[in-house]
């Protein structure tokens, strides 16, 4: 059965012995405790506190963008990215089918309507071309701005995320993008450490996010980033994100509604300390892929996602591409596998068949309909080989 050759497969490659093997833990082998404890020793645990401003200049450092600026979670991240790039109430915002449902939740947090969009099975993101085609038949453009002509909306933005850490098309998204006069805000919470073309996803765009929740390739808990190029947008994230207060001694005055959303200084000690950590985590991660792929070669009706050529990608969670004769199979091989403490899990439900999207307007959706029946993560863990 290919449920069982697949568990001996993972066998073969993992080295992890322990009863049940995780999808994604993280790990703490660096600074974390030292720099927490310095945290807790001098009191600074909340929003103010120099590792705050360091893990921004870190990010900064690393991902090769203008500005960064630490928030609660990747989810508050996209919200007030969209929010900067003018996203309004009522408008309709590009945004994949097969997503995790925070990327359509930062939608609607504003008002505004997740317009849903088909992916491509090569970067397992929102397909260009499908795209184009889409926004031929329903788009029209008036006085600058995009509209959707069955609904009367502006279609402001596009949302691209970079699936499982594999980059986008970017310059096929792009090119749409500009003909449709579309904004773009790059949902980059699963690809820190992942490059289209030697430049860092999430810096292509007006703004992008970035998540730091537990089981991404870095974690502060919880956590996310916003980063743009763009100083004024930079300054209004940073203000906005903490509650809109101007700088005072001690008067508490507000000039605008803004958001408690930015990351408590004792998250982002934890996070300085992983960020030191990612090259490595990096490379034991690209080393699992090498690893998985020798080992699944023998298996005929499932692939390996490998990254699009001319990217990098950071193997945020290796995933398995089951041949459409058997896609039948994914349950008895998800079931298998977790009963034999190898943890997997089939991609997010599609946006469109959950209960609060069912109404959203989409384009066809025959990629992302096929993919969400085939898709298998494995144990993705940077330490779960010898090496």
């Amino acid at each position: 059965m290919l449920s069982e050759q697949i568990v001996s497969v993972l066998r073969s490659v993992i080295t992890d012995k322990n009863d049940v093997v995780p999808l994604h833990e993280p790990i703490f082998q660096g600074n974390e405790l030292a720099y927490v404890k310095e945290c807790l020793d001098t009191t600074f645990v909340s929003s103010v506190g120099k590792f705050v401003d360091r893990f921004e200049k870190d990010l900064v450092e690393f991902t090769g963008a203008g500005y960064a600026v630490a928030v609660t979670n990747g989810t508050a991240a996209l919200q007030i990215a969209l929010k900067l790039a003018g996203v309004q109430a009522q408008d309709e915002v590009l945004v994949p089918s097969l997503t995790f449902i925070a990327t359509a939740n930062a939608v609607s947090y504003l008002g505004a309507f997740p317009h849903l969009i088909d992916s491509e099975e090569n970067t397992l993101g929102i397909s260009a071309t499908s795209l184009k085609e889409h926004l031929n038949f329903i788009g029209e453009i008036r006085s600058g701005q995009c509209f959707n002509k069955k609904t009367g909306n502006r279609i402001s933005a596009i949302v691209p995320m970079h699936t499982f850490g594999h980059p986008v098309d970017i310059d096929g998204l792009f090119a749409v993008a500009k003909d449709y006069h579309l904004v773009v805000v790059e949902d980059a919470a699963e690809s820190l450490g992942s490059y289209y073309h030697g430049k860092h996803t999430g810096t292509f765009g007006l703004l992008g996010t970035l998540s730091f929740n537990g089981n991404k390739t870095i974690t502060t808990g919880g956590g996310g980033a916003i980063l743009t190029n763009d100083r004024n947008l930079a300054t209004l994230a940073k203000h906005i994100t903490t509650t809109a207060k101007l700088p005072h001694a001690w008067e508490y005055t507000h000039d605008m509604i803004g958001y408690n959303f930015r990351l408590p200084n004792i998250n982002a000690a934890l996070g300085c300390a992983q960020l030191e950590m990612l090259p490595q985590f990096l490379t034991a991660k690209r080393a699992l892929y090498e690893s998985y792929k020798n080992a699944f070669s023998v298996v005929k009706n499932a692939k390996l996602q490998s990254e699009p050529k001319g990217c990098k990608s950071n193997y945020w969670l290796q995933t398995l591409i089951l041949d459409s004769s058997v896609m039948n199979e994914r349950d008895s091989i998800l079931k298998t596998t977790n009963d034999c403490g190898l943890m997997t899990r089939p991609a997010w439900t599609l946006l469109h068949k959950l209960k609060p999207y069912q109404s959203c307007f989409r384009a066809e959706l025959p990629v992302a309909e096929s993919l969400e029946k085939r898709l298998i993560n494995i144990p993705s863990s940077a330490n779960i080989i010898d090496g």
